[in-house]
């Protein structure tokens, strides 16, 4: 019998799951794709609702901010 290596190689040092990628996914696409999977539909107006609030919290603090304060 042969034994195995005991050193990793370099494709699976960087691994420390099964499953894992090397690509980086953007915290949207992760949010969506635990969305569909975990089917937790209730979820998508409540991030929704935050990133409109985000964004206008980041207009407001632009020169865009005079458009915008009409809406209030």
């Amino acid at each position: 019998m042969t034994e195995p290596d005991s050193k990793p190689t370099a494709d699976h040092e960087h691994q420390t799951e099964p499953g894992f990628d090397d690509q980086n996914v953007g915290l949207l696409r992760e949010l969506f794709e635990l969305i569909v999977h975990n089917k937790k539909w209730w979820l998508a107006p409540i991030i929704l609702a935050l990133l409109v609030i985000g964004l206008l919290a980041v207009l407001g603090s632009s020169a865009l901010a005079p458009f915008i304060y009409p809406l209030f």
